[in-house]
């Protein structure tokens, strides 16, 4: 039986803005503003580890330097959920890569908001903003960010977020738990990026210390049996990446990845692509591939899909058209 995975209604919860700029918008932004390319235009997609990965990332979004860019920037992703054939999705945005926007946060917001709110009424798919802290930020930093967030009360944002090579910056949980509990006390969603780059303990923080509603990649708490059943007793959902851990290293292919493990413990698992530009991929293909990887039937499809959209921060009501439309895939 061949399963069409771009029919298949789903959301995204774990997609980064920045990792959705494909090389011709990147070529044409670098022209607009008179900017030489880091390097030639055939190599500019190929990483060297993750520091040179989010050293790219840092260059792209210096390349948004007006609202008009930023809203064209949120409206090109928009059309990415179409044509991927996703009904709605959580994307996470980091300041911290964006330059031009340090010292203006709610222009920033109000930028990529125009662009999202001209694609809903376009009849694109719907988009809620998870904005995301460094981990290399201060805890000061870091509360002023989500200050910052609860002055602006902005629609848009419906979370905070906090990723970047947690190898590199070690444990931060504890440096960020202020901040988090205050996003928790603003009504935000809380989400963390833990257990790709840091190990089970990473995502140990995130739940205890950060109270994360929901773990981006999470995959490595397959190396701690406890922490699994933690997982599974409070239903805390991955937002998995299969591609970006197999380009990035982590495993060498899916046979070796945990998400079926995870799946199979009873942890509430998603599929998503993280940086599908960067990585050359799209949510129907890595589905698609951990369905072939995994021998998933029609059942277990539609139930990982489920948990991407019972998981995301979307409103009820998109929520129940999405469940409805699953339970007639």
């Amino acid at each position: 039986m061949s399963l069409n995975f771009r029919t298949l209604p789903k959301a995204e919860i774990h997609i980064h803005l920045e990792g959705c700029f494909d090389t011709a918008t990147i070529v044409s932004l670098a022209v607009e503003n008179n900017v030489p390319l880091p390097r030639p235009e055939t190599e500019l997609l190929k990483f060297d580890g993750l520091s040179d990965f989010l050293n790219f990332l840092d260059f792209i979004c210096s390349l948004c330097r007006t609202q008009e860019q930023l809203a064209k920037a949120a409206y090109a992703f928009s059309q990415r959920l179409r044509d991927a054939g996703t009904g709605y999705a959580d994307v996470i945005v980091n300041p911290t890569h964006w330059s031009g926007w340090h010292d203006n946060l709610g222009g920033m917001i109000d930028g990529l908001d125009a662009g999202f709110k001209a694609a809903e009424q376009d009849g694109l798919p719907p988009v809620g903003l998870c904005i995301s802290l460094l981990r290399q930020q201060t805890a000061q930093e870091a509360i002023e960010v989500v200050e910052e967030l609860g002055r602006l009360r902005h629609p848009r944002v419906v979370a905070l977020s906090v990723d970047g090579n947690e190898a590199a910056a070690g444990r931060t949980g504890e440096k960020f738990a202020a901040a988090f509990r205050l996003a928790g006390k603003l009504g935000l969603k809380r989400t963390a990026h833990a257990g790709e780059s840091s190990g089970p303990d990473g995502v140990r923080d995130a739940i205890f210390l950060l109270e994360a509603d929901r773990i981006d990649h999470g995959v490595r708490a397959i190396e701690d049996v406890d922490l699994i059943k933690i997982l599974v007793d409070r239903q805390i959902a991955l937002g998995v990446c299969p591609s970006s851990n197999l380009t990035l290293g982590l495993y060498p292919d899916l046979a070796a990845h945990p998400l079926e493990r995870l799946r199979k413990a009873g942890v509430p698992v998603s599929v998503n692509t993280d940086d599908p530009a960067l990585l050359a991929t799209d949510l129907p293909g890595e589905i698609g591939g951990c369905a072939a990887a995994y021998g998933w039937d029609k059942e277990t499809c539609r139930a990982v899909a489920a948990t991407s959209i019972n998981a995301s921060f979307a409103n009820g009501d998109i929520k129940a058209r999405l469940l409805k439309d699953l339970s007639l895939w």
